[in-house]
């Protein structure tokens, strides 16, 4: 599953305990993850509203990649904060704990929509963890957009869910 596989690879990543950097590195590989499963919806799904949005996730979290980059090559650690560490290890731990809680049935889209609820999820909580414990203003601002856009999104796919019951 996609999401198993973006948490190997996050888990598998070594980080510097510095918030913003960490935030920035996991975030790129939190969207890496989310595009694949976007492309899968361009690939086999069949509901326009569902591919569109997966268009626009893709469009939108290809460019905060590209300025996560940008901010990681400019940007020199400051040090450890512990206390963000364990908060960040714990949420890295509860997503992959509740990926597996999610109820897919096998439907492109109605899978795609229930995933990326969750996965948008955690990445508010991450957001949420460098708005409170980082020190670049740039990064805590793109941190602030990308809650927004996953909250405006979580509340699209969660009517898109109930309009389409089963």
């Amino acid at each position: 599953m996609e999401l198993h596989a973006m948490m190997d690879t996050m888990e598998a990543t070594p980080m510097p305990g510095d918030p913003d950097h960490h935030f920035a590195k996991m975030m790129q590989l939190h969207h890496k993850g989310a595009i694949n499963m976007a492309n899968i919806v361009l690939q086999d799904g069949k509901d326009t509203t569902i591919r569109r949005m997966a268009q626009m996730m893709i469009q939108k979290q290809t460019q905060e990649i590209e300025d996560l980059e940008e901010f990681l090559n400019t940007h020199i650690p400051h040090g450890e904060n512990p206390e963000f560490n364990m908060k960040m290890h714990m949420s890295m731990d509860k997503m992959d704990r509740n990926a597996d809680l999610q109820i897919i049935n096998g439907n492109t889209d109605h899978d795609f929509a229930i995933l990326i609820i969750f996965h948008h999820q955690s990445a508010i909580e991450m957001a949420d963890l460098v708005i409170h414990y980082g020190h670049e203003p740039d990064i805590k601002h793109m941190a602030e957009m990308m809650k927004e856009d996953q909250e405006k999104e979580i509340a699209e796919l969660q009517e898109w869910l109930l309009e389409h019951r089963r």
